[in-house]
């Protein structure tokens, strides 16, 4: 587990590919479990640590995920991010290069319990929400293009669903779309940074996630700081 940034209220933590931030029906320990328990050694806390989670990205997802270590922090946070006041920045890699180089979605997404899918449409209906999301590619490859996404909204598996809906799967994801699963069963999509006004001090929290270690990510990402220079 890696902490990327620790105060007195939050931990932002930068979850690996598999890992899942709540329990769920597999059993499996959950990040904030785990983080309970590094909170415990690490300043020799006794009885029940407190850890409240403040949202979630999908377990084959990696990246920064925000953790609250008070009741004060975790309301607060629950509020800024109701109120969208949290900047969520994604990177994904596609294999597809998109309709355009930059551009926004707006689609309605509807959840399906079965097969644990979203649906896209393109018009709205019962039952579906809203979602938008920005775009844009920054480095390609020769086979791969790397988006900076830019999350409006946040529902279930948006990301993943709306750049399916464009022709654009992400490497990995099976479930929508990719020919290939990756290496240890992620997807290249990496919640990659996060901005926000701090619910207790009011400083600037802006936290950005390290480059995964895998090849392609290193040479997209380097091909990225290059262009922008």
């Amino acid at each position: 587990m890696e902490v990327i940034y620790e105060d007195n209220h939050l931990i932002i933590v930068n979850k690996a590919c598999g890992e899942i931030v709540q329990g769920d029906r597999t059993g499996d320990e959950p990040l904030v479990e785990t983080l309970r328990k590094w909170i415990k050694e690490k300043y020799q806390k006794p009885g029940n640590v407190f850890c409240g989670v403040t949202h979630r990205i999908d377990r084959p997802t990696c990246g920064l995920v925000v953790f609250a270590r008070t009741s004060k922090g975790l309301s607060r946070m629950n509020e800024l991010f109701r109120k969208g006041d949290v900047h969520k920045t994604y990177w994904a890699i596609v294999k597809n290069r998109p309709p355009r180089d930059a551009d926004t979605i707006t689609s309605y997404l509807i959840s399906h319990e079965k097969g644990n899918r979203t649906e896209v449409l393109r018009a709205p209906r019962e039952g579906a929400q809203k979602a938008v999301m920005k775009y844009r590619v920054i480095a390609e490859g020769e086979r791969y293009f790397l988006l900076e996404i830019d999350l409006l909204t946040g529902r279930k598996h948006q990301i993943r669903a709306q750049l399916s809906s464009i022709g654009c799967p992400i490497k990995g994801d099976l479930k929508y779309g990719a020919e290939r699963s990756n290496v240890g069963g992620g997807i290249s999509l990496q919640s990659h940074r996060i901005c926000f006004e701090h619910p207790v001090s009011h400083a600037t929290v802006d936290v950005t996630a390290p480059v995964p270690a895998e090849p392609l990510w290193r040479a997209l990402a380097e091909q990225a700081a290059q262009q922008q220079q």
